[in-house]
C-alpha cells in the first residue's frame, strides 16, 4: 500500500515533478526581463536564427535596452534600443543573455 506523498514545501505538487526557481545559476534572458527594467546585452547565442538580422538594428553585446511592455498572452515583447522602440518575439528573446542594470547607479 503506497502512501501518497506531498512536496515538503507545501506547494501540493507530486514528488518527481520539477519546478524551476530563479537561484542565480541560470543567466537572465531578454524574455525574463521585467517591464520597466534597463539591462545590457551580454551575448547572443550562436544558434539564434535571427542573429544577423537583429544585429543590423542594434541588438549586439554591450548595448543597453529598456523593456517597455509584454504582450498580454506572452507572444511579443516591446523593447527600446537607443531611440527606437521595436517588437521582438519571446522565442527569439530567450536567445539573448542579459545583465540587469544595478539599482544603485
Amino acid at each position: 500500500m503506497s502512501e501518497s506523498k506531498k512536496c515538503s514545501c507545501g506547494c501540493g505538487s507530486a514528488p518527481g515533478k520539477l519546478r524551476e526557481y530563479r537561484t542565480g545559476t541560470r543567466p537572465m534572458t531578454l524574455a525574463d526581463l521585467p517591464v520597466g527594467t534597463t539591462a545590457t546585452i551580454l551575448r547572443v547565442l550562436p544558434e539564434w536564427r535571427g542573429r544577423r538580422k537583429f544585429a543590423d538594428v542594434g541588438l549586439i553585446p554591450g548595448v543597453e535596452l529598456l523593456m517597455e511592455a509584454h504582450a498580454p498572452f506572452g507572444g511579443l515583447l516591446r523593447i527600446r534600443v537607443m531611440d527606437t522602440s521595436m517588437a521582438l518575439h519571446r522565442d527569439d528573446a530567450v536567445c539573448i543573455m542579459m545583465k540587469e542594470k544595478d539599482a544603485a547607479r
